[in-house]
């Protein structure tokens, strides 16, 4: 039996594409796709697939987010993000949520069959672009304990300042002309990095640390 593969991906074009090309793989077998992180959480527990390739930008239910259920309920199911993100903040996330592998999308065909079995025997497999990320991190130290707020970019500051505002994401995006989808995606990100729960701990938050007058 082949090594079981979950896609998860917002674009059927890439999906599709995806299915084309592992389907003429040897010992790899596509059991479903998913298009966004919700679905990808419950087919993965009907299917019980080795791999999921976990795309990060989805609707619904983004691929940290969905990573992290995923580690949490399926143990045993591997990740491999596929993205076209090579920054530090989505590199960082993505292994922190519990991924096993990151590759971009842009990889060489054969590339992405070596990560798909390297992660399925449980090794870490990461696109040379994302590995200096990874060793900057780690050089940093203990650098999130310091101060967490170093590690938001400038967007996400903006983001957060909106939250405490009281902002929906709708009038967020308005305010910062991007769209709703990207908004929800910083949005997560914030919680995970400042370690809340909510959008209403977030606007505390930001208060407390002096992003917008009390």
């Amino acid at each position: 039996m082949g090594i079981r593969v979950l896609i998860a991906d917002d674009h059927h074009v890439v999906r599709r594409g995806l299915l084309f090309f592992l389907k003429t793989q040897k010992d790899i077998e596509v059991i479903g796709e998913a298009k966004d992180g919700a679905e990808a959480v419950e087919l993965a527990q009907k299917l019980h697939p080795d791999v999921v390739l976990m795309d990060l930008v989805m609707p619904n239910m983004d691929g940290i987010e969905a990573t992290k259920k995923l580690k949490e309920l399926m143990p045993s199911t591997k990740v491999l993000i596929l993205t076209s993100f090579s920054d530090q903040d989505h590199v960082i996330q993505g292994i922190r949520a519990g991924a096993v592998g990151y590759q971009l999308k842009d990889a060489e065909p054969d590339e992405l069959v070596n990560a798909i079995f390297a992660v399925h025997r449980g090794e870490s497999q990461l696109h040379p672009k994302v590995t200096s990320h990874v060793l900057t991190h780690l050089s940093s130290g203990n650098q999130q304990e310091q101060n967490p707020l170093e590690e938001l970019t400038k967007r996400e500051r903006e983001v957060l300042t909106e939250i405490a505002k009281g902002k929906s994401n709708k009038e967020i995006a308005s305010t910062l002309y991007i769209t709703e989808k990207t908004v929800k995606t910083h949005v997560s990100n914030i919680l995970a990095k400042l370690n809340l729960a909510d959008r209403t701990q977030a606007a505390l938050f930001a208060v407390k640390n002096g992003f917008v007058e009390q």
